[in-house]
């Protein structure tokens, strides 16, 4: 039996694990902004915090999540994880990327294969995600890896079935802690776990909580993860979409009842999306506390 990661014993010390997702600003002079937001959360006393690939999430060894990721880590003295995304990657651009995590003392790593797309050229050294996850245990860096699920199923997966048994593949080659794309439905989430747990995927996973905060933003990111909106939610948007103050009080309403249901049905832990905007993470957090 592997030794249990740092993440994984998160989980088995503590009832429920709360965590964060940032993304890089596109600016480097926005990068204070940025920063004060994560200050703000690492005040929320969160078990860690993610920080996505890059810039808009692609771009060969681009090092700007390495930074922040051990930023948070050394100045802020919260854990990170640092996603790394593979398609537009090269081994060689992979390798850069680990020492530089390494050397900034940031072992935990998002393992992902990244969204396609067409104005970047596709390296042909990862195919999946999986890929990258052996790659990196077979470095034997001392990296502690997770990696993405989709309660939905991946937009390019022919079914649900064989979306999870790529997903067994992924967690067996050595990914340690799962945590969920977007989801508005609980009960889309608790079938998802029964057949994850069927088929022998014993690791924790977190479920990805997204607030809905602006209509058209939604819209557009639901469109392109393959999540539904339930008729709850649609009456909500349909409400509230048209003012951005409702909406937000609306939607971190929504966001802490869905977190309540999945505590209170045992879910292993809560990975917030919070989109940069603090203020919302404190607002649900009081809500649920």
């Amino acid at each position: 039996m592997k030794e249990m990661s740092k993440i994984e014993q998160k989980f088995s010390k503590k009832k429920k694990v709360i965590s964060f997702e940032v993304f890089p600003l596109k600016k480097l002079e926005q990068m204070d902004t940025l920063y004060a937001t994560i200050d703000r959360l690492r005040r929320l006393s969160p078990d860690f915090i993610s920080v996505t690939y890059g810039a808009g999430g692609v771009g060969a060894a681009n090092t700007i999540t390495a930074d922040i990721c051990a930023k948070i880590q050394n100045e802020y003295k919260t854990d990170s994880i640092a996603h790394l995304t593979c398609l537009h990657n090269s081994k060689q651009d992979i390798d850069f990327l680990l020492e530089k995590l390494n050397a900034s003392g940031v072992k935990n790593i998002l393992a992902l294969r990244g969204d396609r797309n067409p104005d970047i050229p596709e390296k042909n050294d990862f195919k999946y995600a999986s890929d990258l996850v052996s790659y990196i245990m077979d470095k034997n860096m001392g990296f502690e890896l997770s990696g993405a699920c989709y309660p939905e199923v991946h937009p390019e997966a022919k079914n649900m079935a064989e979306d999870i048994l790529n997903l067994k593949h992924k967690v067996d080659a050595g990914v340690g802690h799962l945590m969920t794309q977007l989801f508005f439905d609980n009960d889309t989430f608790y079938n998802f776990m029964e057949k994850v747990r069927a088929v022998g995927i014993n690791v924790p996973v977190e479920a990805g909580i997204m607030p809905v905060t602006d209509k058209k933003q939604i819209e557009k990111m639901v469109a392109k993860c393959g999540a539904s909106i339930p008729v709850k939610l649609a009456k909500v948007l349909q409400r509230f979409g048209d003012n951005s103050e409702s909406m937000q009080k609306a939607g971190i309403e929504y966001a802490a009842k869905q977190i309540c249901g999945l505590m209170e049905n045992g879910v292993d832990g809560v990975h917030i999306y919070t989109m940069n905007k603090p203020e919302i993470a404190e607002e649900i957090l009081k809500a649920i506390r």
